[in-house]
């Protein structure tokens, strides 16, 4: 969504939308390469309740984008964003894996790449219903820029609340090592 935003509203072209883009993942693999380590340390699941948490911000922070947003604003959206992803990503599979007996790990690994997919997936239907639903079936030209940057807004709106409930749900604690389906 931030990538139509910076065309149709900021003017850019799709490689200099790009650049911009690219800090929320730059900054996600410079943190995740220590967060993976701290996770070893420290409590993972403390480390994956505050990366979500910081994810929250920066989806809060863009979610008050308008026409008159500066880059650096959402250029700082991003960062805080992927500060948020690298701080939860590695402590999240280090949970995972860590709850699950070594015999089964290839299918613990297999379920969370699974499910990070999965929730990619449905994270772009709700983009993109949103967008249809304040645009129907119209391309993006200047008299509907308003409704695309409200779909823009809801969206960040929306993925804030699912992260600030995902912070809650990081630090429920269950020994599922006793769960696991047994292999015989």
């Amino acid at each position: 969504m931030l990538s139509l935003y910076l065309q149709y509203v900021k003017g850019m072209e799709a490689r200099e939308a790009g650049l911009v883009l690219v800090a929320q993942p730059v900054l996600m693999a410079i943190v995740s390469t220590f967060s993976g380590r701290l996770s070893d340390k420290r409590n993972p699941r403390n480390l994956v309740a505050f990366g979500m948490g910081i994810s929250a911000v920066g989806l809060l922070i863009l979610s008050f984008i308008s026409s008159e947003t500066t880059i650096i604003y959402i250029i700082i959206g991003l960062i805080v964003l992927g500060a948020g992803f690298g701080l939860f990503s590695s402590p999240n599979t280090n949970v995972v894996m860590g709850s699950v007996d070594n015999r089964v790990y290839g299918t613990a690994s297999a379920i969370l790449g699974t499910m990070r997919n999965t929730g990619m997936m449905f994270s772009m239907a709700i983009a993109s219903l949103t967008i249809h639903l304040f645009l129907g079936e119209s391309q993006i030209i200047a008299s509907n820029i308003p409704q695309l940057i409200l779909s823009t807004k809801i969206v960040f709106a929306l993925f804030t609340v699912l992260c600030f409930i995902g912070v809650f749900t990081s630090l429920v604690k269950t020994d599922n090592r006793n769960q696991v389906i047994k292999s015989n």
